[in-house]
């Protein structure tokens, strides 16, 4: 499939080299020029173990640019994973995904496109970025956006320094949309990850217990929801061990015991449990943009 990503922060060049390392041709759309000049030399801009190889496995179906119009024409599935960073009050600031969604509908194509909103937004904002496309396209081209395309949500789960594995080898994928059509493109989009049918990086070995990776399919909200829902009970889980952990020092225990002794039960698990910071989430969303 062609794939369009916007942004080449941590989400969208991690998203958009594994895509490219599954065989789809992949554009990556970056405003700032210093950047794809850089990613075209094959340097990479962030840290992460096994992306400069991957990125060269992947170089025939991957391609760097500043330009929309080299971008979005062709491109039957859109990812925005632009930055969306806290301002003072807390608050995300959406400036970038505004750019990105308007950008999108005044380059759209005759093709129908999906376009997917990666970066991590406020619940509501695909209704809020598919205004925006519409908007835009009807401004520019003149004519109504029906059928042109349609949004849909897929949060992303990455960790820095395991984003690869995240990414090839992820315990889930979610996709949010009402639409068949949208579904049914994503599921092809993401079959060789599903199916773990594609030739694992020999520096990247498949774990023994990947078979097959579930799609979870929801509305678009719920999708948008899921995102917050696992971020906050990551932070919910690091924030009572490290309760424990003080309770635990008043009584002369051991931390790592008690976490261990209440990770074996099967309904908490062990992941999380380790007293101390080491919590990232929120509105990042990568700092393409």
């Amino acid at each position: 499939m062609n794939v369009a990503i916007l942004g080449t922060g941590y989400v969208g060049l991690t998203t958009g080299v594994c895509l490219a390392y599954l065989g789809h041709r992949v554009t990556c759309l970056d405003p700032v020029e210093a950047k794809i000049d850089a990613l075209r030399a094959g340097r990479i801009p962030i840290f992460e173990p096994g992306l400069d190889l991957l990125m060269k496995e992947a170089a025939d179906n991957l391609r760097f640019t500043t330009q929309y119009s080299e971008t979005i024409p062709e491109a039957e599935v859109i990812f925005i994973a632009v930055g969306t960073p806290p301002q003072a009050d807390g608050s995300p600031d959406l400036r970038y995904l505004r750019a990105a969604a308007e950008s999108i509908g005044e380059h759209l194509g005759g093709t129908f496109a999906v376009v997917v909103n990666k970066s991590t937004v406020p619940i509501g904002s695909g209704n809020w970025v598919e205004a925006l496309i519409r908007s835009a396209y009807e401004r520019h081209h003149g004519e109504r956006a029906d059928g042109k395309f349609a949004v849909a949500s897929n949060p992303e789960f990455l960790r820095e320094g395991t984003a690869l594995a995240d990414t090839l080898y992820a315990d889930r994928i979610v996709v949010g949309s009402d639409s068949p059509r949208v579904l049914e493109m994503l599921y092809t989009l993401y079959r060789p990850l599903i199916d773990q049918s594609f030739p694992a990086p020999s520096f990247l070995p498949r774990p023994a217990e990947c078979a097959a990776v579930p799609m979870v399919s929801s509305d678009l909200a719920s999708a948008e929801l899921i995102k917050y829902a696992a971020n906050a009970f990551l932070a919910l889980k690091i924030s009572f061990i490290n309760e424990i952990g003080s309770l635990a020092e008043r009584v002369g225990a051991d931390v790592k015991e008690v976490a261990r002794g209440i990770g074996l039960d099967g309904r908490i698990g062990k992941k999380f449990l380790h007293a101390g910071p080491g919590f990232g989430g929120g509105f990042g969303g990568g700092r393409g943009f």
